[in-house]
Protein backbone atom coordinates (compact mmCIF):
# COMPACT_ATOMS: atom_id res chain seq x y z
CA UNK A 1 0.00 0.00 0.00
CA UNK A 2 2.92 2.34 -0.68
CA UNK A 3 4.22 2.74 2.86
CA UNK A 4 0.67 2.86 4.27
CA UNK A 5 -0.07 6.03 2.28
CA UNK A 6 -3.73 6.35 1.39
CA UNK A 7 -5.33 7.55 -1.84
CA UNK A 8 -8.66 9.20 -1.05
CA UNK A 9 -11.36 10.73 -3.25
CA UNK A 10 -13.54 13.45 -1.69
CA UNK A 11 -17.02 14.11 -3.10
CA UNK A 12 -18.98 16.48 -0.82
CA UNK A 13 -22.43 18.00 -1.30
CA UNK A 14 -22.37 21.14 -3.44
CA UNK A 15 -22.60 23.61 -0.54
CA UNK A 16 -19.71 25.76 0.65
CA UNK A 17 -20.08 24.62 4.26
CA UNK A 18 -19.65 21.00 3.15
CA UNK A 19 -16.93 21.72 0.60
CA UNK A 20 -14.79 23.64 3.11
CA UNK A 21 -15.29 20.97 5.77
CA UNK A 22 -14.15 18.23 3.39
CA UNK A 23 -11.19 20.37 2.36
CA UNK A 24 -10.26 20.84 6.01
CA UNK A 25 -9.98 17.10 6.60
CA UNK A 26 -8.21 16.79 3.25
CA UNK A 27 -5.54 19.15 4.58
CA UNK A 28 -5.22 16.92 7.66
CA UNK A 29 -4.72 13.83 5.49
CA UNK A 30 -2.24 15.63 3.23
CA UNK A 31 -0.28 16.82 6.26
CA UNK A 32 0.29 13.14 7.08
CA UNK A 33 1.48 12.39 3.54
CA UNK A 34 -1.71 10.95 2.02
CA UNK A 35 -2.93 11.77 -1.51
CA UNK A 36 -6.30 13.47 -2.01
CA UNK A 37 -8.42 13.84 -5.15
CA UNK A 38 -11.09 16.46 -4.48
CA UNK A 39 -14.08 16.48 -6.86
CA UNK A 40 -15.98 19.77 -7.03
CA UNK A 41 -17.97 22.00 -9.43
CA UNK A 42 -15.75 23.77 -11.96
CA UNK A 43 -16.15 27.43 -10.97
CA UNK A 44 -16.05 26.61 -7.26
CA UNK A 45 -12.36 25.71 -7.38
CA UNK A 46 -11.26 29.36 -7.41
CA UNK A 47 -13.08 29.90 -4.10
CA UNK A 48 -11.25 27.01 -2.44
CA UNK A 49 -7.74 27.34 -3.88
CA UNK A 50 -6.60 29.60 -1.03
CA UNK A 51 -7.65 26.98 1.56
CA UNK A 52 -5.69 24.16 -0.09
CA UNK A 53 -2.65 24.08 2.19
CA UNK A 54 -0.99 21.17 0.38
CA UNK A 55 -1.48 21.61 -3.38
CA UNK A 56 1.22 19.01 -4.02
CA UNK A 57 -0.92 16.35 -2.31
CA UNK A 58 -4.46 17.67 -2.83
CA UNK A 59 -5.56 17.69 -6.46
CA UNK A 60 -8.81 19.44 -7.36
CA UNK A 61 -10.83 17.64 -10.04
CA UNK A 62 -13.48 20.01 -11.44
CA UNK A 63 -16.63 18.58 -13.00
CA UNK A 64 -19.60 20.14 -14.78
CA UNK A 65 -22.89 20.17 -12.88
CA UNK A 66 -25.50 18.56 -15.17
CA UNK A 67 -28.42 20.61 -16.41
CA UNK A 68 -31.77 19.90 -14.77
CA UNK A 69 -35.13 21.35 -15.77
CA UNK A 70 -35.92 24.29 -13.50
CA UNK A 71 -32.35 24.78 -12.30
CA UNK A 72 -30.90 28.12 -13.51
CA UNK A 73 -28.01 27.89 -15.96
CA UNK A 74 -24.62 28.03 -14.26
CA UNK A 75 -25.86 26.78 -10.88
CA UNK A 76 -23.05 25.02 -9.01
CA UNK A 77 -23.69 25.32 -5.27
CA UNK A 78 -26.51 26.10 -2.85
CA UNK A 79 -25.27 29.69 -2.79
CA UNK A 80 -26.55 30.08 -6.35
CA UNK A 81 -30.20 29.18 -5.68
CA UNK A 82 -32.88 29.61 -2.98
CA UNK A 83 -33.68 26.73 -0.62
CA UNK A 84 -36.73 25.47 -2.60
CA UNK A 85 -34.37 24.65 -5.49
CA UNK A 86 -31.94 22.58 -3.43
CA UNK A 87 -33.78 19.40 -4.45
CA UNK A 88 -33.03 20.19 -8.10
CA UNK A 89 -29.35 20.62 -7.29
CA UNK A 90 -29.36 17.28 -5.45
CA UNK A 91 -30.90 15.68 -8.52
CA UNK A 92 -28.16 17.25 -10.64
CA UNK A 93 -25.54 15.79 -8.30
CA UNK A 94 -27.18 12.37 -8.61
CA UNK A 95 -26.81 12.65 -12.39
CA UNK A 96 -23.01 12.83 -11.98
CA UNK A 97 -22.87 9.11 -11.10
CA UNK A 98 -21.42 8.06 -14.51
CA UNK A 99 -18.70 10.75 -14.21
CA UNK A 100 -17.83 9.64 -10.68
CA UNK A 101 -17.68 6.00 -11.77
CA UNK A 102 -15.26 6.91 -14.55
CA UNK A 103 -13.06 8.87 -12.14
CA UNK A 104 -13.00 6.08 -9.56
CA UNK A 105 -11.98 3.59 -12.26
CA UNK A 106 -9.19 5.91 -13.38
CA UNK A 107 -7.90 7.01 -9.96
CA UNK A 108 -8.22 3.64 -8.18
CA UNK A 109 -8.39 5.16 -4.66
CA UNK A 110 -8.49 3.23 -1.42
CA UNK A 111 -11.43 5.30 -0.11
CA UNK A 112 -14.11 7.69 -1.28
CA UNK A 113 -15.57 10.14 1.28
CA UNK A 114 -19.12 11.40 0.67
CA UNK A 115 -22.18 12.78 2.46
CA UNK A 116 -25.43 13.08 0.44
CA UNK A 117 -24.71 10.81 -2.56
CA UNK A 118 -26.48 7.71 -1.23
CA UNK A 119 -25.61 5.74 -4.38
CA UNK A 120 -21.85 5.99 -3.86
CA UNK A 121 -21.37 3.01 -1.47
CA UNK A 122 -22.83 0.53 -3.98
CA UNK A 123 -20.83 2.05 -6.83
CA UNK A 124 -17.62 2.02 -4.80
CA UNK A 125 -18.16 -1.59 -3.71
CA UNK A 126 -18.42 -2.74 -7.35
CA UNK A 127 -15.07 -1.09 -8.04
CA UNK A 128 -13.28 -2.41 -4.94
CA UNK A 129 -13.22 1.00 -3.22
CA UNK A 130 -14.15 1.52 0.44
CA UNK A 131 -16.75 4.24 1.12
CA UNK A 132 -16.81 6.55 4.15
CA UNK A 133 -19.91 8.56 5.05
CA UNK A 134 -18.34 11.73 6.45
CA UNK A 135 -20.81 13.56 8.69
CA UNK A 136 -20.47 17.30 9.14
CA UNK A 137 -22.82 17.29 12.14
CA UNK A 138 -22.48 15.84 15.63
CA UNK A 139 -22.97 12.13 16.46
CA UNK A 140 -25.73 13.15 18.89
CA UNK A 141 -27.60 14.86 16.05
CA UNK A 142 -27.26 11.84 13.76
CA UNK A 143 -28.60 9.51 16.47
CA UNK A 144 -31.49 11.80 17.44
CA UNK A 145 -32.63 13.20 14.09
CA UNK A 146 -32.10 10.59 11.41
CA UNK A 147 -34.94 8.15 11.98
CA UNK A 148 -37.99 7.40 9.89
CA UNK A 149 -40.85 8.41 12.18
CA UNK A 150 -44.55 8.61 11.24
CA UNK A 151 -45.31 11.84 13.12
CA UNK A 152 -43.56 15.01 14.29
CA UNK A 153 -44.36 14.36 17.97
CA UNK A 154 -41.97 11.40 17.93
CA UNK A 155 -39.06 13.85 17.75
CA UNK A 156 -39.99 15.54 21.03
CA UNK A 157 -38.15 12.74 22.84
CA UNK A 158 -34.92 10.90 21.99
CA UNK A 159 -35.10 7.47 20.32
CA UNK A 160 -34.86 4.21 22.30
CA UNK A 161 -31.31 3.49 23.41
CA UNK A 162 -30.25 7.15 23.37
CA UNK A 163 -27.86 7.87 26.30
CA UNK A 164 -29.23 9.80 29.31
CA UNK A 165 -29.26 13.44 28.26
CA UNK A 166 -30.97 16.81 28.54
CA UNK A 167 -31.50 16.76 24.78
CA UNK A 168 -35.16 17.22 23.87
CA UNK A 169 -36.83 19.17 21.08
CA UNK A 170 -39.50 21.84 21.36
CA UNK A 171 -42.68 21.47 19.32
CA UNK A 172 -41.63 23.90 16.59
CA UNK A 173 -38.26 22.14 16.27
CA UNK A 174 -39.88 18.69 16.03
CA UNK A 175 -42.14 19.94 13.24
CA UNK A 176 -39.10 21.27 11.38
CA UNK A 177 -37.23 17.96 11.66
CA UNK A 178 -40.29 16.03 10.49
CA UNK A 179 -40.68 18.34 7.49
CA UNK A 180 -37.03 17.95 6.45
CA UNK A 181 -36.94 14.18 6.97
CA UNK A 182 -40.23 13.45 5.24
CA UNK A 183 -40.44 16.06 2.49
CA UNK A 184 -41.71 14.14 -0.53
CA UNK A 185 -39.06 15.50 -2.85
CA UNK A 186 -35.49 15.96 -1.67
CA UNK A 187 -33.83 15.28 -5.00
CA UNK A 188 -34.45 12.42 -7.46
CA UNK A 189 -37.76 11.59 -5.78
CA UNK A 190 -36.17 10.56 -2.47
CA UNK A 191 -36.90 11.79 1.03
CA UNK A 192 -33.99 13.30 2.95
CA UNK A 193 -34.08 10.67 5.69
CA UNK A 194 -34.02 7.91 3.05
CA UNK A 195 -30.81 9.33 1.59
CA UNK A 196 -29.08 9.54 4.96
CA UNK A 197 -30.19 6.14 6.24
CA UNK A 198 -29.23 4.42 2.99
CA UNK A 199 -25.82 6.10 3.03
CA UNK A 200 -25.23 5.10 6.66
CA UNK A 201 -26.38 1.51 6.17
CA UNK A 202 -24.41 0.77 3.01
CA UNK A 203 -21.10 2.58 3.59
CA UNK A 204 -18.02 0.78 4.93
CA UNK A 205 -17.36 3.34 7.68
CA UNK A 206 -18.63 6.60 9.14
CA UNK A 207 -16.54 9.58 10.20
CA UNK A 208 -17.59 12.63 12.20
CA UNK A 209 -16.13 16.12 11.97
CA UNK A 210 -14.67 17.06 15.34
CA UNK A 211 -11.64 19.24 14.56
CA UNK A 212 -11.61 23.02 14.50
CA UNK A 213 -11.95 25.09 11.37
CA UNK A 214 -12.90 28.56 10.22
CA UNK A 215 -16.57 29.37 9.84
CA UNK A 216 -19.15 32.17 9.79
CA UNK A 217 -20.51 33.70 12.97
CA UNK A 218 -24.20 33.05 12.22
CA UNK A 219 -25.14 30.98 9.16
CA UNK A 220 -28.91 30.80 9.47
CA UNK A 221 -31.12 33.29 7.66
CA UNK A 222 -33.73 34.73 10.00
CA UNK A 223 -37.10 36.25 9.24
CA UNK A 224 -36.93 40.04 9.16
CA UNK A 225 -38.68 40.52 12.51
CA UNK A 226 -36.39 38.00 14.25
CA UNK A 227 -33.35 39.61 12.65
CA UNK A 228 -34.44 42.93 14.12
CA UNK A 229 -35.18 41.43 17.55
CA UNK A 230 -31.66 39.98 17.61
CA UNK A 231 -29.79 43.18 16.84
CA UNK A 232 -32.09 45.23 19.07
CA UNK A 233 -31.27 42.74 21.82
CA UNK A 234 -27.58 43.45 21.26
CA UNK A 235 -28.31 47.15 21.57
CA UNK A 236 -30.20 46.63 24.83
CA UNK A 237 -27.24 44.87 26.46
CA UNK A 238 -25.31 48.13 26.50
CA UNK A 239 -22.17 46.27 25.39
CA UNK A 240 -20.15 46.93 22.22
CA UNK A 241 -20.98 44.31 19.57
CA UNK A 242 -20.15 42.87 16.15
CA UNK A 243 -23.05 41.07 14.46
CA UNK A 244 -22.01 39.01 11.43
CA UNK A 245 -25.31 37.89 9.90
CA UNK A 246 -26.82 36.86 6.62
CA UNK A 247 -29.53 39.23 5.40
CA UNK A 248 -33.00 38.18 6.57
CA UNK A 249 -35.13 36.17 4.18
CA UNK A 250 -37.06 39.20 2.92
CA UNK A 251 -33.99 41.42 2.29
CA UNK A 252 -31.06 41.55 -0.12
CA UNK A 253 -28.67 43.19 2.36
CA UNK A 254 -28.41 43.62 6.12
CA UNK A 255 -28.47 47.39 5.69
CA UNK A 256 -31.99 47.47 4.27
CA UNK A 257 -33.22 45.28 7.15
CA UNK A 258 -32.05 47.64 9.90
CA UNK A 259 -34.69 49.78 11.57
CA UNK A 260 -34.53 53.52 11.06
CA UNK A 261 -32.22 55.18 13.55
CA UNK A 262 -30.42 51.97 14.59
CA UNK A 263 -27.16 52.86 12.85
CA UNK A 264 -27.12 56.30 14.41
CA UNK A 265 -27.86 55.01 17.94
CA UNK A 266 -25.17 52.31 17.85
CA UNK A 267 -22.55 53.94 15.61
CA UNK A 268 -20.04 54.29 18.45
CA UNK A 269 -20.27 50.71 19.72
CA UNK A 270 -21.90 48.39 17.19
CA UNK A 271 -21.22 46.92 13.74
CA UNK A 272 -23.66 44.81 11.70
CA UNK A 273 -21.80 42.99 8.92
CA UNK A 274 -23.39 40.97 6.13
CA UNK A 275 -20.33 39.16 4.80
CA UNK A 276 -18.11 36.25 5.77
CA UNK A 277 -15.73 36.74 8.68
CA UNK A 278 -12.82 34.77 10.13
CA UNK A 279 -14.67 33.58 13.20
CA UNK A 280 -11.68 31.84 14.75
CA UNK A 281 -9.64 35.05 14.82
CA UNK A 282 -12.53 37.06 16.25
CA UNK A 283 -13.31 34.60 19.04
CA UNK A 284 -9.68 34.43 20.12
CA UNK A 285 -9.40 38.22 20.49
CA UNK A 286 -9.12 39.25 24.17
CA UNK A 287 -11.73 42.01 23.83
CA UNK A 288 -14.48 39.55 22.83
CA UNK A 289 -16.35 38.54 25.99
CA UNK A 290 -19.46 36.81 24.61
CA UNK A 291 -20.29 34.74 21.52
CA UNK A 292 -23.93 34.45 20.43
CA UNK A 293 -23.82 31.27 18.36
CA UNK A 294 -26.30 29.48 16.10
CA UNK A 295 -24.82 26.24 17.52
CA UNK A 296 -23.45 24.75 14.33
CA UNK A 297 -21.08 21.87 15.06
CA UNK A 298 -18.02 23.72 13.74
CA UNK A 299 -18.81 26.77 15.84
CA UNK A 300 -19.13 24.55 18.92
CA UNK A 301 -15.54 23.31 18.73
CA UNK A 302 -14.22 26.79 17.98
CA UNK A 303 -16.10 28.32 20.89
CA UNK A 304 -14.93 25.70 23.37
CA UNK A 305 -11.24 26.54 22.95
CA UNK A 306 -11.73 30.28 23.44
CA UNK A 307 -12.50 32.22 26.61
CA UNK A 308 -15.59 34.14 25.46
CA UNK A 309 -18.86 33.13 27.11
CA UNK A 310 -21.56 31.38 25.08
CA UNK A 311 -25.15 32.41 24.38
CA UNK A 312 -27.00 29.76 22.39
CA UNK A 313 -29.48 30.70 19.66
CA UNK A 314 -30.23 27.60 17.53
CA UNK A 315 -32.36 27.92 14.44
CA UNK A 316 -32.61 24.88 12.16
CA UNK A 317 -31.37 21.35 11.52
CA UNK A 318 -28.94 19.95 14.07
CA UNK A 319 -28.51 23.29 15.85
CA UNK A 320 -31.16 22.64 18.59
CA UNK A 321 -29.50 19.29 19.42
CA UNK A 322 -26.13 20.99 19.79
CA UNK A 323 -27.68 23.75 21.90
CA UNK A 324 -29.17 21.23 24.37
CA UNK A 325 -25.85 19.39 24.46
CA UNK A 326 -23.91 22.60 25.19
CA UNK A 327 -26.43 24.22 27.52
CA UNK A 328 -28.00 21.18 29.17
CA UNK A 329 -25.47 18.35 29.29
CA UNK A 330 -22.17 20.26 29.35
CA UNK A 331 -23.47 23.48 30.96
CA UNK A 332 -21.07 25.65 28.97
CA UNK A 333 -23.62 28.12 27.60
CA UNK A 334 -27.07 29.64 28.12
CA UNK A 335 -29.84 29.28 25.55
CA UNK A 336 -32.03 32.24 24.63
CA UNK A 337 -35.64 31.60 25.65
CA UNK A 338 -38.06 30.87 22.79
CA UNK A 339 -41.73 30.09 22.45
CA UNK A 340 -42.35 26.32 22.47
CA UNK A 341 -44.96 26.46 19.70
CA UNK A 342 -43.73 29.30 17.47
CA UNK A 343 -39.99 29.25 18.23
CA UNK A 344 -39.80 33.04 18.42
CA UNK A 345 -37.41 34.96 20.67
CA UNK A 346 -37.49 38.57 21.85
CA UNK A 347 -34.94 41.34 22.17
CA UNK A 348 -35.39 41.15 25.95
CA UNK A 349 -34.58 37.43 25.87
CA UNK A 350 -31.36 38.09 23.95
CA UNK A 351 -30.36 40.86 26.35
CA UNK A 352 -31.11 38.70 29.41
CA UNK A 353 -29.02 35.75 28.20
CA UNK A 354 -26.03 37.93 27.31
CA UNK A 355 -26.09 39.73 30.65
CA UNK A 356 -26.42 36.49 32.64
CA UNK A 357 -23.26 34.97 31.15
CA UNK A 358 -21.34 38.25 31.31
CA UNK A 359 -22.14 39.56 34.79
CA UNK A 360 -19.80 38.53 37.62
CA UNK A 361 -22.54 38.36 40.28
CA UNK A 362 -24.70 35.90 38.32
CA UNK A 363 -24.83 32.41 39.90
CA UNK A 364 -25.80 30.79 36.60
CA UNK A 365 -23.11 32.78 34.79
CA UNK A 366 -20.46 31.71 37.27
CA UNK A 367 -21.39 28.03 36.87
CA UNK A 368 -21.25 28.35 33.08
CA UNK A 369 -17.86 30.07 33.19
CA UNK A 370 -16.47 27.36 35.47
CA UNK A 371 -17.70 24.52 33.25
CA UNK A 372 -16.48 26.28 30.12
CA UNK A 373 -13.01 26.70 31.62
CA UNK A 374 -12.88 23.00 32.51
CA UNK A 375 -13.82 21.87 29.01
CA UNK A 376 -11.53 24.43 27.42
CA UNK A 377 -8.59 22.96 29.33
CA UNK A 378 -9.56 19.49 28.07
CA UNK A 379 -9.87 20.53 24.42
CA UNK A 380 -6.53 22.36 24.52
CA UNK A 381 -4.60 19.36 25.82
CA UNK A 382 -1.42 18.96 23.79
CA UNK A 383 -1.77 16.36 21.08
CA UNK A 384 -5.50 15.71 21.67
CA UNK A 385 -6.71 16.50 18.16
CA UNK A 386 -3.69 14.88 16.53
CA UNK A 387 -4.13 11.66 18.51
CA UNK A 388 -7.77 11.32 17.43
CA UNK A 389 -6.88 11.89 13.79
CA UNK A 390 -3.98 9.42 13.91
CA UNK A 391 -6.35 6.82 15.36
CA UNK A 392 -8.86 7.56 12.59
CA UNK A 393 -6.20 6.99 9.92
CA UNK A 394 -5.09 3.78 11.64
CA UNK A 395 -8.66 2.46 11.62
CA UNK A 396 -8.99 3.26 7.91
CA UNK A 397 -5.78 1.37 7.18
CA UNK A 398 -7.03 -1.62 9.16
CA UNK A 399 -10.29 -1.54 7.20
CA UNK A 400 -8.31 -2.17 4.01
CA UNK A 401 -7.11 -5.47 5.45
CA UNK A 402 -10.63 -6.89 5.46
Amino acid sequence: MGGNRLKIVMYPWFAMGHLTTFLHISNKFAEKGHKIFFILPTKTQSKLDQFNLHPDRIKFIPITVPQVDGLPDGTETTADVPFPMYSLLRHAMDLTEPVIESLLRELKPHFVFFDFTHWLPALARRLGVKSVHYCTISPASVAYLFRDEPAADAFLEPPPGFPPSAIRLHKHEARGVDWINNAKEFGSGMKFVQRILMAAEECDAMGFKSCREMGPVLEARLERDQFQELILGFELTGFPFLAALKPPIEAETVEEALLEGFRERTAERGVVHGGWVQQQLILSHPSVGCFVTHCGWGSFSEAMVNECQLVLLPHVGDQPINARLMGGDLRVGLEVEKGDEDGLFTREGVMKAVRVVMEDDSEIGNEIRTKHAEWREFFLREGLESSYFDDFVHRLQRLLEH
